[in-house]
């Protein structure tokens, strides 16, 4: 009867914890109403639907190789402010790790990444 209780609380497990791996975003989603919103509002700097993907892709990746590395405080407080708003931007999640001084910025690609970030619009 033990092994059977055992047996059910742990296949609701998760085989690693949630905070343990890279947030999952929707950005394809995002980069596709933000491309509009920008056009929209007539921004010169407005970036296509395609880029945008591609920069949250990539930021994606630099993530993952590197996730572990950073503590959960750091982690946690990270997510909760590339999350915030209701954007959900990996390039954000990216720079804010960077700023803390957990990601090598060295390790980013030449071109500045925007990506679906609240900041895309910022001349660099």
């Amino acid at each position: 009867m033990k092994a059977a209780f055992l047996a059910l609380s742990l296949l609701g497990q998760p085989a690693i914890p949630i905070s343990d791996r890279v947030p999952i975003f929707n950005v394809e989603a995002l980069c596709r109403d933000v491309s509009a919103d920008d056009k929209a509002s007539g921004l010169a700097l407005a970036q296509d639907a395609s880029e945008c993907v591609r920069d949250e892709t990539i930021a994606q990746q630099q993530l993952s190789s590197t996730w572990l590395t950073v503590p959960n405080p750091a982690r946690d407080s990270c997510e909760g402010e590339a999350a915030a708003a209701g954007i959900q931007s990996y390039v954000d999640l990216l720079t804010c790790l960077q700023m803390a001084g957990w990601v090598n910025p060295a390790a980013t690609p030449a071109t500045p990444l925007r990506g679906a970030s609240k900041r895309r619009n910022a001349k660099n």
